[in-house]
């Protein structure tokens, strides 16, 4: 569970989404407003749609690349759209050191926005602001509640979403 860790800013929002295309779709609308240098944390258990959100997200950066979670390779690196973007999938990291070892804080803190699937496995190393993008499974099958926070400081577009 990513906890708040950093200054006192913090907004939340929470959505309801009843298919796929629509929780690509929050991904679609957070990455058309999304900035270098942010880092977007996804945290969900296992089918609730954490790389959906990403594709959503890499296509409202402009990328058309196929978009695979890189559970295997930690990052996958796309460089097309309008920024950078790199997209970690940290479920297989034994040690925080393999992610270290990848240049995670040169991704973090670089030219480009960074993604991070199942982000609260390497809580102690993340940056002081992410925007924190919680989707869990309802009771209605097709059902997820995405809950948006930002950490550090405001993410003004957030509120604006609908």
């Amino acid at each position: 569970m990513i906890k708040m860790k950093y200054g006192d800013k913090m907004k939340t929002r929470i959505m309801n989404t009843n298919s796929v295309e629509e929780t690509m779709e929050i991904g679609r609308k957070i990455g058309q407003h999304i900035t270098r240098g942010v880092t977007v944390c996804l945290t969900g258990d296992l089918g609730t749609g954490k790389t959906h959100f990403a594709k959503g997200f890499a296509e409202g950066l402009g990328i058309t690349d196929t978009i695979t979670s890189p559970t295997f390779t930690i990052v996958n690196e796309y460089h097309e759209g309008r920024i950078p973007f790199y997209h970690f999938d940290v479920y297989r990291v034994n040690d925080i050191d393999e992610i270290l070892q990848v240049g995670f804080e040169e991704y973090v803190y670089g030219n480009g926005v960074t993604l991070i699937e199942w982000a609260d496995m390497i809580e102690p190393i993340l940056p002081d602001e992410f925007i924190h993008v919680k989707i869990e499974k309802t009771d209605n099958e097709n059902e997820r509640k995405i809950t948006l926070k930002s950490f550090g400081r405001d993410y003004d577009f957030l509120e604006e979403m609908e």
